[in-house]
């Protein structure tokens, strides 16, 4: 053990002890841990290498070539749970491995009608073991084209944490992210926020009446991100965390 914890800490890991007992958990014998530790040691996240991440205290599936869930989401959810009666129609629009939808899913007493759209077929693998406790649907497309006509006018909650890094700052991220999580899920364009742009511009037609969007972004982006909201016809305010150093820009009608 002691050895293990040694060989993490030399290759840049802070936490060495507490991963060195998740890598254990997770390999099937000395030789999978083996090869655990080779691929932690040389660079993969730890979620891809153990197959999951904890967030907003579910064990969440992820793997190689997933985007890991953050933890600043969480505040997210927080203010998706919020206003969410039982019932509530929630959409995770760009969801990745889905832990938004299954999170808020998990948080409102009665449950809720989920559904999890994205338009990357290995990430939508983990997405459907998420959601698949809360009873989920999965649909896979670009943004809003896969969602079924039937959902138009009726979600009460859409959480959205699409991609929102400018191209140009891709290459300033830690190298876990740059090489080991999918551009589609990092990149935003140029300023960061052309998804935030075309996920606003249709948001409205899927609204429920009383309906709210919630999209993370950054402190920096926020003003764009609810001024593309609101020219799309939607009401906005801005919520943050000082503790997650996270923002969340929640629109309605």
């Amino acid at each position: 053990m002691t050895n293990l914890v040694e060989q993490l800490r030399t290759a840049g890991c802070v936490f060495a002890e507490e991963e060195a007992d998740l890598l254990r958990a997770a390999a099937r014998d000395e030789g999978h841990l083996a090869e655990l530790l080779a691929r932690r040691v040389g660079g993969e996240p730890l979620e891809h290498v153990v197959g999951w991440a904890e967030f907003c205290g579910l064990r969440v599936d992820v793997g190689a070539g997933a985007f890991v869930p953050r933890r600043r989401s969480e505040f997210l959810v927080a203010e998706a749970v919020a206003p969410a009666r039982p019932g509530a129609v929630v959409l995770d629009l760009c969801c990745g491995v889905g832990a938004l939808g299954a999170a808020v899913a998990a948080r409102v007493p009665g449950g809720v009608e989920l559904h999890a759209a994205d338009i990357d077929p290995a990430a939508l693998a983990y997405a459907r073991r998420n959601v698949a406790p809360y009873g989920g649907s999965v649909w896979e497309g670009d943004l809003y084209a896969p969602l079924p006509a039937s959902l138009r006018g009726r979600v009460d909650v859409l959480v959205v944490n699409a991609p929102y890094v400018p191209t140009e700052e891709i290459g300033f991220m830690p190298s876990e992210a740059r090489e080991h999580e999918p551009l589609v899920s990092l990149d935003g364009g140029p300023d960061g926020l052309d998804v935030h742009r075309r996920v606003a511009a249709d948001a409205l037609a899927w609204l429920a009446p009383g309906g709210r969007l919630l999209i993370e972004t950054s402190a920096r982006q926020c003003p764009s991100t609810a001024s593309a909201l609101a020219s799309a016809g939607l009401k906005t305010r801005v919520a943050t965390s000082e503790e997650l150093y996270a923002t969340v820009v929640i629109a309605g009608r």
